[in-house]
């Protein structure tokens, strides 16, 4: 019994020896600091900031909290993480022996008439790989690193489920606020038709001025029906994202000018991005499993030392198989070596050198790509304020021209088409402000997630 146990502890011990090579990081490839960032970044950045601090809205908070328990994309990277661990404990259960017990017994009779019986019981390991030169090691290690790295696409997940309802919430207060500025252009249009008309009936008023109040108040009728499509498109995305219907009890929001999401983040250091973007760790843990996989297929060239053995007691009467019993016993280590193979043995390696390039490859660029979407964060943090600001000037100036030229009308001083233009630059002036304030929120959200904030609350 000891010699099952201690042989292969003893095995255990003397596989040390590994063969996968070194793991060197490439440099990053981004400069040292973000060009586009006043001031230095300091230890409180962005990704310190819980997504309640970021989402201000109080309505957009609770969507968030729905959509973190019932989005089916979260719980499938969820279930993902599970699978991929399974097949971790899987893998590394091969480099452990595995022990189980067997027992049996036969009646048989005999040519001279004798009834035999024949009674047996033991302890049994199966085939099992004393990994001497790591293959097994390897493989296991390549296995645990994809788990983890599907923990950080989990990661991943969860912080674009956040950015996503706040995106798709955004896109539904703005389709709420322009439809309901559409409706009320649409009835201020429909008095002024009215009107029109009927001083034309006192003959006061052109046809001509009739079939422009008409033209006018069909195109805001028209826009009414698309706001009113977007606004459906808009709940029907976000609900989507939910999982769920939007609840009857939601708290009231923000408008788009009560600043529902927090704008000025501190960017803190490119180098930051290393250890807090999800993606980035991903690509970082399928580098280390494709640098496993390199010492695995290195370790199939050398020879595979495998035993089974078994210890056991047999007996013709079962009351004395543990007493009497004659003890049996065996031992049978085997070694494969491969000798020829095709070539199968070097493409492998071959292979998994290529995909370890191309895992570098990949963490570059995922290095890369986060540190633009940082930039493009910035950029849209320098700039939307004062493109906001303009364009609050340019709604000012439009609704003061719509109102010095309807008294120019009503005096008889401007024409129809005047007013008519007056009108409806100021509605365009209005509605480009609406899109200006929400792609400012959507810029800082997309900021916000580069930064890797999202996780915590």
């Amino acid at each position: 019994m000891r010699l099952i146990f201690i042989t292969p502890l003893a095995a255990l011990a003397l596989s040390a020896c590994s063969l996968t090579p070194p793991l060197v990081k490439p440099a990053p490839p981004i400069p040292a600091a973000y060009a586009e960032a006043a001031a230095p970044g300091t230890a409180d950045t962005a990704a310190n900031l819980g997504w309640r601090q970021m989402l201000l809205d109080a309505r957009l908070q609770r969507l968030v909290d729905i959509a973190l328990e019932n989005n089916r994309d979260l719980r499938v990277a969820s279930l993902n993480v599970e699978a991929v661990r399974a097949q971790y404990q899987i893998q590394d259960a091969g480099r452990y022996p595995a022990i189980g017990l067997n027992g049996g017994g036969t009646r048989q009779r005999a040519a001279d008439g004798k009834v035999q019986n024949q009674f047996t019981a033991g302890v049994a390991m199966s085939a099992f790989e004393i990994d001497l030169f790591g293959r097994l090691r390897s493989l296991s290690e390549a296995a645990f690193a994809r788990y983890l790295a599907t923990q950080q696409g989990q990661r991943a997940a969860h912080m674009a489920l956040i950015g996503a309802v706040a995106d798709a919430y955004l896109e539904q207060r703005l389709a709420e606020e322009q439809l309901a500025l559409a409706r009320q252009t649409l009835l201020d249009w429909r008095q002024a038709l009215l009107l029109t008309q009927r001083l034309h009936g006192a003959q006061q008023g052109s046809g001509l001025d009739v079939a422009q109040a008409e033209g006018q108040a069909a195109t805001a009728e028209a826009d009414v029906q698309a706001r009113e499509r977007a606004t459906a498109l808009a709940r029907n995305n976000l609900e989507l994202l939910l999982g769920a219907p939007l609840p009857a009890d939601l708290p009231a929001g923000r408008p788009l000018d009560g600043q529902p999401v927090l704008t000025q983040l501190p960017p803190g250091l490119p180098s930051d991005l290393l250890a807090r973007r999800p993606d980035i760790l991903q690509a970082e843990y399928a580098l280390v499993a494709a640098n496993a996989e390199i010492g695995a297929a290195r370790a199939a060239f050398f020879p595979r030392l495998s035993l089974t053995a078994q210890l056991g007691l047999a007996s013709p009467e079962l009351g004395d198989l543990f007493r009497g019993g004659a003890r049996s016993w065996s031992f049978s280590p085997q070694v494969t070596q491969p000798l020829f193979q095709g070539g199968q043995l070097r493409a492998e390696l071959q292979l998994s050198r290529l995909r370890k390039d191309v895992a570098v490859l990949q963490y570059e660029q995922a290095i890369q790509a986060a540190f633009r979407d940082v930039r493009d964060g910035l950029a849209g943090s320098a700039t939307y304020a004062q493109q906001i600001a303009a364009q609050e000037r340019v709604v000012t100036a439009a609704q003061q021209r719509q109102r010095l030229s309807q008294l120019r009308y009503d005096a008889g001083q401007d024409s129809r088409l005047e007013l008519l233009d007056a009108q409806r630059q100021s509605y365009a002036a209005q509605q480009a402000l609406l899109d200006a304030r929400r792609d400012q929120f959507k810029s800082a959200v997309a900021l916000y997630k580069a930064l890797g904030g999202g996780l915590e609350e």
